[in-house]
């Protein structure tokens, strides 16, 4: 049985999303912030010595970390779906936007949230944080262009991982400069798996509005 250790208002809702599209059956343990310092609570500590979720298990696999599950996912049990062949030149492209969803897109967007809780002390930072969230939500707005998903003509991996930092933007009003971005946003969110995904994870500040 898959299960996932999922925390409110995280990124693990994006796991639930991809095991919603790929059909599978699994199982929510859910965890709670703290009301006060918004922080994952100690419990998950057993589960994981960072203490951060998601975590998926798989029988004897248990793996952290975003990336490493949503390519774990595809790889033992999309059998063709939400990935690119690897031989074909939509590949590196694909692996590209996975790491770039983590390694890049949140940096801007975590440096924001903590520059919010310095008050005025954060302020000779924010030029610098405005011109890098300027410049990776406009990379990201330049190559999806006009179509519907970030890799090919249908959704993939990429889109799933891409989806939290954009959907955390959104929910800030920072795609509002961006129609194209918010457009992907609002797709995503009524794609019937992404509900699903919804219902089975509780309480997500940044779905749909």
């Amino acid at each position: 049985m898959i299960r996932v250790h999922h925390l409110q208002d995280s990124r693990s809702q994006r796991i639930l999303w991809l095991l919603e599209e790929l059909g599978l059956t699994y199982e929510v343990v859910r965890y709670e912030r703290d009301a006060t310092t918004r922080l994952a609570p100690e419990a998950l500590k057993k589960i994981h010595p960072l203490g951060k979720s998601p975590v998926l298990e798989d029988g004897a696999v248990v793996i952290h970390e975003s990336g490493a599950i949503v390519d774990y996912l595809i790889r033992t049990y999309g059998n063709g779906r939400l990935a690119p062949a690897v031989a074909t030149p939509d590949y590196n492209r694909y692996v590209e936007w996975i790491h770039y969803a983590e390694g890049s897109a949140m940096t801007p967007m975590l440096l924001r949230l903590y520059a919010s809780r310095l008050g005025e002390a954060a302020e000779p930072l924010m030029p610098r944080i405005n011109s890098e969230t300027a410049n990776h939500f406009g990379y990201m707005a330049a190559a999806l262009g006009d179509r519907d998903y970030f890799v090919g003509e249908d959704l993939t991996g990429a889109d799933i991982m891409l989806s939290f930092p954009l959907e955390a933007a959104n929910a800030n009003r920072a795609l509002d400069r961006f129609p194209n971005l918010a457009g992907f946003v609002a797709r995503i969110q009524t794609r019937p798996a992404y509900v699903r995904a919804l219902e089975k994870g509780g309480d997500y500040a940044f779905g749909p509005r």
